[in-house]
């Protein structure tokens, strides 16, 4: 049970007093409680039920591919290969454990949403304020808010002083919000209500009381945890190629096989045992066991790498899948920008600054941008920024902190870059920033006999106080229309804008006397949370990757537009909000989405719906974010990156790919390691497939035209073991296309057996068949014995992979240079391995009687070499032919 959501930040608070028939001062009584407690029950996230291990566990066998590998295993076990029946068994337990591990996934972003919830509550009760359990909390509760508390239901605030909440985790907004009592509009964003409290978020100073009106699943975070139960998760794309791919290979063996059963029985009347056996040794020829192994192999060895980009990857199958992405859609605050807030304009009467520098690191140039430089124009304003200020300034490990506001600490640096420091000032008297009086004022004095009143707060305010501006060394009327002009320009470019104001007092007057009416304006400070260098360049990698990036923030329109415009996204001007998102049908907003790339105001429905939006249009969707905020569209995209330092544990679970150093640029690793991993899968499938298909074709046509096998079933199943886990698996270890990242990402519909490659599969089968079979009949036709003949036709199946692992390894160029064959370390250890293997099986006795092999002759191996070499001229002639007519290189088709 959960309490009822209402508009509570649009009624008055006394409304929501009366509908809990609660008291400000007393409290609901206990019986109040009780009638509360009984009609909405605790103020908990329900967990999510869970089905038995066993059920879990037994689902990951139940899908085509398993169901190809089990029947595999049975048929290597009716052969008597307990080996082969090992590795492929083992292969099937393996996948199965991977997928029961992360099955639980939405489980535990669940369960880390109900961690953030605050453990204890401050309430009134009776008249009496007493500490209790945040779960045993009640709609109507009245609760005590301090600075550090953690809120712990959604509350209507009644009363404020100071009171600021940290609301990242909901809004993705980096800096404190400044509460009140009053309404607002019924409609108005969370990030706008400022009348509410929501529950996980952090109070950061202040003081306040509120009424609990919303509790458990109704609160706004435990609407976010529905929504993450409740979104349902893509298969990634090589999931679903795979699953396909299984099934149809599934079906045509099983024709194939069935087929040439009933040929040879009915037509060639053959023995029935024998035909079966026969169809067995086909099937074991077309099954390319060791394909899954390799693919998983293929996709650790790209975690690895990723890895090492400070890209964690938590499911094997979303690597490849960051490679297919089609459009990124990102949050601002700590993903595209540090989450730090930092000075960048500043203007004085006639003159205006530009300021540089990195977060709160106290170091960075100061540029005159209009008027003549004057260092006097910038005292003033830094001495103010600096005394009238609460923060505090520390370097850890070289990295500078700041204590208290993040505009405070803000400030702290820009004044250390001005070079002021406090130089014998002391502070008399302060007035707190409060949300009513929309300023901050302090009284400071130097040597007894010096005396300044200076204040910081909202422009407007400020204003309202001068009745002078400040000008060089003296002063004069306050011009109202130039500092509205300088004002809005700030504020067009994104930024906070703040106003500084001082006044000089004898000795023996008090701060309170001296504001209204009595100051001198000193100028403007612009601050803003400032872009991440690297993430311009990693957007531009992504532009010409072909990847759309898209920011979708909850902070306002002029801010996100011009980090938008900082960052490098196109048309950053165009911003759609989540008011405008709102009026949109599902319809129009696939349309909007694909055409804006900054979206503003947003809250977790609207992210969602814009993810969903663009996977309507069939484009492959990653969605970066490290607040709670982000977890269900994380969920819900094709692959959801999280924020490793600053991310939430609740995002860390519903994401496939964690940045451990959160860092936008990244991403654009990723991608090219994503790509890199689905080039060297096509790689892997493009050399196995032929194999398999050519091995199955010399057997087919051995038993259509009556011949004896040219390879026998257990040698072919050598065959496979031996090259697969040596020659196949050196496929995983190829390195990036030097075009990876100058290529378009692959369409959403893309299949594993695109048209070239079943035109090479056909074609590298055909030349299989000829060479092997070729060979099989030249040795039986010089009189040579079965064994003999067989084995020369296995070693000519093991060559042909060789060479052709030369030629797949440069699929799209070409495989007659000398870095094509320069290779890798993992190709010439293969090599060795697999050739020494050969040569044991081939000519060693004690090893003879287990494949029913015999020596082969040298002139009938070099026989076999040169073979080897004819057929890679001929697939390297016809991939040349094929560039040429395609215009140069091979498209991703």
């Amino acid at each position: 049970m959960s309490s009822v959501k209402f508009d509570a930040h649009a009624l008055t608070g006394e409304d929501c007093l009366q509908k809990f028939d609660t008291s400000f001062r007393q409290g609901l009584s206990e019986d109040g409680v009780v009638r509360q407690r009984a009609k909405h029950g605790r103020n908990i996230l329900p967990s999510a039920p869970r089905r038995s291990l066993m059920l879990r566990f037994l689902r990951h066998f139940h899908n085509v591919l398993m169901y190809v590998l089990i029947g595999g295993a049975i048929v290597t076990a009716i052969l008597g290969l307990v080996i082969d029946t090992g590795v492929i068994l083992a292969v099937v337990l393996i996948n199965a454990i991977v997928g029961f591990i992360q099955e639980g996934r939405a489980e535990n972003a669940m369960a880390a949403i109900r961690q953030m919830l605050a453990p204890r509550a401050s309430a009134m009760r009776g008249g009496k304020r007493i500490s209790i359990d945040a779960a045993d909390l009640v709609p109507g509760d009245i609760v005590v808010l301090e600075p550090g508390d953690r809120v712990a239901a959604d509350l209507r605030l009644l009363d404020v002083h100071g009171l600021n909440a940290q609301e990242a985790i909901l809004t993705g907004e980096s800096i404190p919000v400044a509460k009140a009592t009053t309404p607002v509009a019924r409609d108005a964003v969370l990030g706008d209500r400022k009348s509410m409290a929501y529950s996980g978020t952090l109070i950061t100073s202040g003081t306040g009381r509120g009424v609990v009106v919303a509790t458990g699943t109704a609160t706004e975070i435990g609407r976010i945890s529905q929504m993450l139960g409740s979104v349902e998760v893509l298969k990634t794309p090589l999931v679903v190629q795979m699953d396909r791919f299984a099934r149809w290979l599934t079906v045509l063996i099983l024709l194939a096989s069935v087929g040439l059963l009933l040929f040879g029985y009915h037509v060639r009347h053959i023995a029935f045992e024998e035909m079966f056996m026969a169809a067995v040794s086909l099937a074991v020829a077309a099954v390319p066991e060791a394909l899954p192994a390799v693919m998983t192999i293929t996709l650790a060895v790209g975690v690895q790498a990723m890895a090492k980009r400070n890209a964690i990857v938590r499911r094997l199958p979303a690597i490849e899948t960051i490679g297919a992405v089609s459009v990124i859609c990102t949050d601002k605050t700590g993903t595209l920008t540090r989450n730090e807030m930092m000075v960048t304009s500043v203007v004085t009467k006639e003159k205006s600054f530009t300021i540089a520098g990195e977060g709160y690191a106290p170091f960075g140039e100061i540029e005159i941008e209009c008027g003549e430089r004057s260092d006097s124009d910038l005292m003033e304003i830094a001495r103010a920024s600096l005394l009238c200020n609460d923060g505090a300034l520390h370097a850890t490990d070289d990295v500078w902190r700041f204590e208290g506001d993040p505009m405070e600490g803000a400030l702290l640096a820009f004044a250390a870059k001005a070079g002021v420091t406090k130089d014998g000032w002391a502070r008399l008297q302060e007035i707190p920033f409060d949300a009513h009086r929309r300023y901050m004022a302090v009284l400071v004095e130097k040597d007894t006999d010096t005396r300044l009143v200076l204040v910081k707060g909202a422009p407007e305010r400020v204003l309202e106080m001068c009745s002078e501006e400040m000008k060089g060394d003296g002063s004069s009327p306050l011009d109202h229309d130039y500092w509205q002009i300088e004002m809005d320009r700030i504020a067009a470019l994104g930024q906070r804008v703040l106003a500084f104001a001082q006044g000089r007092v004898s000795p023996e007057e008090e701060l309170e006397s001296n504001l209204e009416g009595k100051l001198s304006f000193i100028g403007l400070v612009g601050l803003i949370d400032p872009p991440r260098s690297e993430s311009v360049a990693a957007v531009a990698e992504c532009h010409r990757a072909g990847i759309k990036v898209k920011m979708i923030t909850g902070d306002h329109a002029g801010t996100a537009a011009a980090i938008g415009r900082q960052i490098g996204l196109k048309s950053p001007d165009k911003v759609l909000t989540g008011e405008d998102i709102e009026q949109m049908d599902d319809t129009v907003l696939a349309g909007a989405a694909l055409n804006t790339n900054v979206f503003a105001r947003t809250s977790p429905e609207h992210k969602l719906r814009l993810v969903t939006a663009l996977q309507a249009s069939d484009l492959i969707v990653a969605m970066t974010g490290d607040g709670v905020n982000d977890a269900p569209a994380l969920k819900r995209a094709d692959i959801g990156v999280a924020m490793g330092i600053t991310g939430s544990d609740a995002t860390k679970e519903a994401a496939e790919l964690v940045l451990a150093d959160d860092n936008f640029a990244s991403i654009a690793s990723a991608v090219r390691e994503g790509r890199t991993v689905w080039d060297n899968i096509r790689k892997v499938v493009s050399w196995v497939l032929p194999t398999s298909a050519g091995e199955a074709a010399t057997i087919a046509a051995a038993l259509l035209f009556g011949f004896a096998l040219p390879v026998s079933p257990v040698q072919i199943l050598w065959v496979n073991m031996i090259t697969a886990v040596t020659l196949g698996l050196a496929l995983a270890y190829e390195p990036a296309e030097a075009e990876a990242m100058r290529q378009p990402p692959r369409p959403h519909n893309e299949g594993l057996l695109t048209g070239v490659l079943v035109w090479h599969v056909l074609f590298v089968t055909g030349l299989f068949l000829a060479a092997v079979f070729g060979l099989f009949r030249y040795a039986i036709e010089k009189g040579y014995s079965l064994e003999l003949a067989q084995t020369m036709a296995m070693n000519m199946l093991v060559v042909l992979e060789i060479f052709h692992l030369f030629y797949v390894r440069n699929i799209f160029s070409t495989s007659i240079s000398m870095q094509a064959f320069k290779g890798t370390p993992a190709i010439w250890i293969s090599l060795v391995v697999v050739t020494a293997a050969q040569f044991a099986i081939t000519y060693l006795p004690a090893v003879q009687p287990i494949l029913g092999t015999s020596a082969v002759p040298l002139t009938d191996g070099i026989v076999i070499i040169g073979i080897g070499v004819v057929f890679f001229a001929t697939i390297e002639t016809e991939k040349r032919l094929r560039l040429i007519l395609a215009g140069g290189g091979e498209k991703r088709n």
